[in-house]
């Protein structure tokens, strides 16, 4: 084991959130690491419909943060909808200057498409539905020219490094090879991406799951709402693993969603498949699960524009062997966006020293119960900016007492797969107190048999969440509890840390959870 010391932020993770925090490091030295290539196994790079800003003259930041309050379904903090849509516009021109080539309007302006729960046209498109990748391009291009940012693209977090007050201190970081190094530096950024991994059907990378929450939450750090976890009703169901996406732009275009009789999903009105995402998720798994199945049609509302306005969809279906143009594509709901999340501030700043959370896997308190559409990438960017430059003022903290830092642990494929089926069954888009007990269940005993695989930890906050709110709330329903509570309430768990090992290991087996 090498032990490394590194005068700067230390950013784990190389999407969106990640990459802008290492480019306003500046002139701090920031390393970036990353378990595989850039622009590889992000979620950054899979996002299709954009990033939502007010960018027209009918729009504002008001309005924004007023339809980010609304789709959040009581739980969005105020202050954060405000600091974020506040910041909309200077995102989008920020990335725009690092190259970022999104679609313009004859003016030469932005040009804005409407998407699920927004009252105004406001998502900024490149392509059609390639914003992600082309985004993220511009923004790996900009971090790999410049002189202060140094990336490893073959290194993953297996470890959180404290000292005996609490502090982190650095990580973990496994190599290739094998080979797990202490890497140390003033402040350890988390942009470790979501949870969707966790599940059989998702439409995320599905090496994203939860590993940084999970070491954040061992760390001592505070965690909130994990049980919310957004749906996308659109993943197309052609046996993928993860499973394309057909992006929610569509049906801003007017494409529909209708059973295999040609009912409509959600009613006749032109609007009503743009309701928020858990109510249009809920109506395709009811339509799944009812066997009528549930398909997209988009054969009039797009056509043979499809290879060139929605390229990336266009070439999933086709190399399923699925022509969009005239044939509706088949559709399941897929794990896509964990709302909860490691409790950070607007600059990523968590309740453990030393430690910053950025872009999914945090909580900023801007998503609620319910993300509003394409307001992940705007909150990578805006708030992902704002970490690097709090994150570049650490100092080096004084000499201290280390604590025993021991490595995570995979699961091995059987396991994961067995973990995996369960989060579908019991933790997906409904959801009752016999199947979450079931699925505490199955952790129990592949906890027992894996102690130190630290997905377990995730999929566990998520469960405990799930079974204590006992009420359906925007990205959660519970069959046994349809209905919402007077009173929004947030999920708050915290770790307790022991400083023997045996009691250690029991407060990690139980979490606190209160609601």
């Amino acid at each position: 084991m090498a032990r490394i010391r590194h005068e700067g932020p230390l950013i784990i993770g190389g999407g969106l959130a990640g990459l802008s925090a290492a480019l306003e490091a500046a002139p701090a030295k920031a390393l970036v690491v990353t378990p595989e290539p850039l622009l590889n196994a992000c979620s950054s790079a899979w996002a299709q419909g954009g990033l939502a800003a007010a960018l027209s003259p009918k729009d504002s930041a008001v309005l924004h943060a007023r339809d980010t309050e609304g789709a959040g379904a009581g739980l969005v903090e105020p202050e954060a909808a405000r600091a974020l849509t506040e910041r909309g516009r200077e995102t989008v021109e920020w990335l725009a200057s690092l190259g970022a080539p999104f679609d313009r309007d004859e003016a030469g302006g932005f040009s804005v498409s409407l998407e699920a729960a927004h009252s105004l046209p406001r998502v900024a498109r490149v392509g059609g539905d390639g914003a992600g990748r082309a985004i993220l391009s511009a923004v790996v291009a900009a971090a790999r020219a410049s002189k202060h940012i140094e990336i490893w693209e073959d290194g993953r977090l297996r470890g959180l490094i404290q000292d005996v007050n609490g502090r982190v201190r650095g990580a973990l970081i496994e190599r290739a090879g094998g080979r797990v190094d202490e890497v140390f530096a003033p402040a350890v950024v988390l942009a470790t991406g979501g949870i969707g991994g966790l599940y059989e059907v998702t439409t995320n990378p599905s090496a994203l799951r939860g590993e940084g929450l999970a070491l954040a939450y061992a760390a001592g750090a505070e965690v909130l709402d994990p049980e919310f976890v957004q749906f996308h009703p659109t993943a197309i169901d052609v046996g993928l693993d993860p499973a394309p996406l057909a992006t929610e732009a569509l049906r801003g275009e007017g494409a529909r969603l209708i059973d295999g009789t040609g009912a409509f999903l959600l009613g006749e009105d032109e609007d009503a498949d743009l309701a928020p995402r858990d109510i249009v998720a809920r109506a395709v798994h009811a339509a799944r699960a009812d066997g009528r199945g549930a398909f997209l049609d988009a054969t009039r509302a797009v056509g043979e524009a499809f290879p060139h306005e929605f390229p990336a969809v266009f070439s999933a279906c086709m190399r399923a062997g699925l022509d969009p143009r005239v044939s509706p594509i088949p559709v399941a709901a897929a794990a896509h966006y964990h709302m909860g999340g490691v409790v950070a501030d607007d600059e990523g700043r968590t309740t453990v020293t030393g430690l910053y959370a950025i872009g999914e896997c945090a909580a900023t308190g801007v998503h609620g119960a319910n993300r509003l559409a394409s307001n992940s990438l705007l909150e990578a960017g805006a708030f992902g900016r704002r970490a690097g430059r709090a994150a570049a003022k650490e100092a080096q903290p004084p000499k201290a007492t280390l604590k025993p830092a021991r490595a995570s642990q995979d699961l091995p494929p059987e396991a994961m797969a067995e973990l995996r089926a369960a989060m579908t069954r019991f933790a997906g888009v409904v959801r009752d107190e016999e199947g979450l007990s079931a699925l505490i269940a199955v952790i129990d005993r592949l906890a027992k048999a894996h102690p130190k695989a630290v997905v377990l930890t995730a999929a566990r906050l998520i469960a405990e969440g799930a079974l204590n709110r006992r009420e359906s709330r925007g990205g959660h329903f519970r069959a046994d509890y349809p209905d919402s509570l007077p009173t929004a309430e947030h999920t708050r768990m915290r770790l307790t840390l022991a400083h023997d090992d045996e009691a250690e290991a029991a407060v990690l087996a139980a979490l606190a959870a209160t609601i």
